[in-house]
């Protein structure tokens, strides 16, 4: 990592020194202005970009076969010789977009989705089957123009309300041990703008970016970015956890950036369930089925130890016996809930099809004949 010689007053005068051609490139981060949409019915460009190693490369079928027009920009982060690459393989997926966006800076698409290889995952949205393909089929790029920036993943854990704290140095678990680095990574990444006290949004390093988002900050600003994680002194796997809570504030200048779950998934993707409330109800009948699922697991485990106590004859009247019928009750408990569920889903992606109730959900005006 770099630090701070005594005969430096501030990183941007250090940050200079070492990069003199930057010097007279770096802003403080401006105040981003809201895009505007379309009219109904208008089409938006769109660019996948993804974060790709050889071995990844193999197992990426899922983006030809489920979405063919989709523009995509594969990069193989550990293959020089392949059509999109980067200048070095560090930081993850950071090296990937900042060089994406370097490459394309004057031919952006409208919306550009920056994504990892792998088609199902725990961070791809739950409500969506951890699915990529869904995602990706049923964003809303009116959000992504209208926001400016949108975390593809809803869910706030990992990553919020609050998840780092940069101005705090002691030890913390090994789950954030980028922040005892974060404060310094961030001075010299942004050396006119004040350390926050927080940086939070959803993990992890998956967003939509407008075009005219992206051209908000000059195409040096991204290249100082690039040039500081070629040069720093972190770890790959640490350069790479700065920025997956420090994107927020690249592209809206926010230090925390957690939009409500309901509305990330009714704006974003269409999926509406009448508010909050009826979003946490969904997830109530999710955590009752889990509880019934794994009462059902014991009840099995329980019926097996029996089975095996009899078949080497030392069952004994202290055992403890599974009651008979209940396993019957809970699949009726499961198979009742899933269907709740589903019919709650149903009715939720039918709602989010229409403008006015992705519009009143998000708590933004519409008017008849207005787009999402």
């Amino acid at each position: 990592m770099w630090l701070h010689s005594n005969r430096h007053d501030s990183p941007l005068q250090y940050l200079s020194d070492q990069i003199p051609f930057l010097s007279s490139t770096i802003h403080k981060t401006p105040i981003f202005k809201p895009g505007i949409p379309k009219l109904p019915g208008s089409e938006y460009s769109r660019a996948l970009i993804i974060a790709a190693t050889k071995r990844e490369t193999e197992e990426i079928s899922w983006i030809a076969e489920d979405l063919p027009n989709l523009p995509t920009f594969l990069y193989v982060v550990d293959d020089p010789a392949a059509p999109f690459h980067v200048p070095k393989n560090k930081g993850h997926e950071v090296m990937v977009y900042l060089t994406y966006v370097i490459d394309n800076y004057y031919n952006l698409s409208d919306v550009n989705i920056f994504m990892h290889a792998h088609r199902f995952s725990w961070h791809n949205n739950e409500l969506l089957n951890g699915d990529a393909v869904e995602m990706l089929t049923r964003l809303n790029p009116n959000r992504v123009i209208r926001e400016g920036y949108m975390n593809m993943r809803c869910h706030w854990d990992p990553g919020c309300p609050v998840w780092l704290r940069p101005n705090e140095t002691e030890d913390v678990v090994l789950a954030k041990q980028e922040q005892q680095l974060v404060g310094q990574a961030f001075a010299e990444l942004f050396p006119l703008d004040e350390i926050p006290e927080t940086l939070s949004q959803p993990c992890c390093a998956q967003f939509a970016v407008s075009g005219d988002r992206l051209r908000q900050l000059p195409l040096d600003r991204y290249i100082w970015m690039r040039d500081w994680l070629l040069r720093t002194e972190l770890t790959d796997y640490i350069a790479g956890r700065v920025f997956e809570y420090t994107w927020q504030y690249v592209f809206t200048g926010q230090e925390s950036h957690c939009p409500s779950m309901h509305v990330c998934y009714c704006d974003g993707f269409g999926v509406c369930f009448k508010g909050e409330k009826g979003f946490d109800k969904w997830f109530e009948l999710k955590y009752w089925k889990g509880q019934a699922g794994l009462k059902l697991d014991h009840w099995e485990l329980l019926k097996e130890e029996l089975r095996e106590a009899e078949r080497n004859g030392t069952a004994t009247e202290d055992m403890e016996w599974p009651k008979e019928g209940e396993d019957e009750d809970l699949r009726a408990e499961i198979d009742r809930l899933e269907k709740e569920m589903g019919e709650m889903k149903e009715v939720a992606m039918e709602r989010g099809k229409h403008a006015r109730i992705r519009a009143m959900e998000a708590g933004r005006e519409w008017k008849e004949g207005g787009g999402f």
